[in-house]
């Protein structure tokens, strides 16, 4: 390049041309939502159109002068919400012989995992909401995984995905992102083991993931019923997931188990 100036400045140029997107954005409650906000802010600063899609009720997802937002009415109430995010966030610190912990974990999830489900019955069923997405041309979406409806809005609308997530419960993350995750090398939840284990420690850590096979297709088969009633085709989770354009992951990864990592993330 340094011996072609014009090609320099021809490059130069046509950065003028790069054109702001319109951004689909479903979001997860909570802290999810927090950390996706400081996103939205640059995106938006940049003069891409933002659009979320969220329920009237919810811990800290509120309108905005600075983007759109479409909400959609669902049956619970405010403390309802905040009664199952209690028992979710409240179940990891438990204390007590660990299959009382893995119940406790296990009724959280099931409690947060009802107000999600009901969140995508009510947007999925909700004809207006979806007559607007389908007209209003996005360039792609932006969703947290851990709640699966906007997987099944990207598939519907045929969105180029960006996930946007800390990590999915029972590591179904690293399934559709074909990530090594031995039971032999890396710790599972609950077990306290770390990534230096004798043989009967790794016995255990097979052994814990077990139950959590189970817990997970407990958390997340009403999202792929839900998902192959919309979209008219047999589906699971683990299909949409796969679909994911890009992977950003909030990790901190001097505190993560080495693991390779695939080129979209």
């Amino acid at each position: 390049l340094s011996e072609s100036p014009r090609v320099v400045l021809l490059l130069l140029s046509l950065l003028g041309l790069a054109a702001a997107g319109k951004l689909l954005v479903v979001p997860v409650d909570g802290s999810h939502w927090l950390s996706m906000w400081e996103v939205l802010d640059i995106l938006m600063q940049k003069g891409h159109e933002v659009v979320v899609v969220a329920p009237e009720v919810s811990l800290h997802i509120k309108p905005s002068k600075n983007f759109v937002m479409k909400m959609y009415s669902v049956p619970y109430t405010q403390k309802e919400l905040d009664k199952a995010f209690q028992a979710f966030l409240h179940a990891p610190f438990a204390e007590g012989w660990i299959f009382k912990r893995l119940l406790k974990a296990y009724k959280g999830m099931k409690n947060l995992t009802d107000c999600w489900v009901t969140n995508c019955e009510q947007l999925l069923q909700n004809k207006e909401l979806i007559r607007y997405l389908e007209e209003s041309k996005f360039d792609a979406i932006l969703t947290d995984p851990v709640a699966t409806c906007g997987l099944i809005l990207a598939e519907h609308l045929s969105l180029p995905s960006v996930y946007f997530l800390r990590g999915i419960p029972c590591g179904i993350d690293l399934d559709s992102r074909l990530c090594p995750n031995p039971s032999s090398y890396v710790p599972r939840v609950f077990t306290d083991n770390t990534d230096n284990m004798s043989f009967l420690q790794r016995v255990k850590n097979l052994l814990f993931e077990i139950p959590l096979i189970f817990l997970c297709d407990f958390a997340f088969q009403p999202y792929s019923k839900l998902a192959s009633e919309f979209l008219k085709w047999e589906v699971t989770v683990l299909d949409l997931l796969r679909k994911g354009s890009v992977w950003l992951l909030r990790l901190e990864f001097v505190l993560e188990y080495p693991r390779p990592l695939m080129p979209n993330i």
